[in-house]
C-alpha cells in the first residue's frame, strides 16, 4: 500500500505540468476551430493526439522503471 501515495503525487505532478504547458501552447496547427455567427466550434484534435501519446510514454516509463 506504500505505492499509491507515490504514484497519485507523480500523477499528480504530471497533470499540473500538462495544465501548465497548455496555459502557453494554446491551440496547435491542425486543431479544428470553426466560427458561425455567434456560435464557436473548437475540436483540439492535434492537441489531444499530443497529449495522448506524451501520458502514453509517461505511464510507460513509471510502468517500467516501478
Amino acid at each position: 500500500m506504500n505505492e499509491l501515495p507515490k504514484f497519485v503525487m507523480i500523477v499528480g505532478g504530471i497533470l499540473l505540468l500538462v495544465g501548465f504547458l497548455l496555459q502557453f501552447i494554446g491551440k496547435l496547427p491542425g486543431d479544428i476551430l470553426i466560427k458561425k455567427g455567434n456560435t464557436t466550434f473548437y475540436f483540439p484534435i492535434v492537441t489531444s493526439i499530443v497529449i495522448s501519446i506524451l501520458l502514453s510514454l509517461i505511464f510507460f516509463f513509471i510502468g517500467r522503471f516501478k
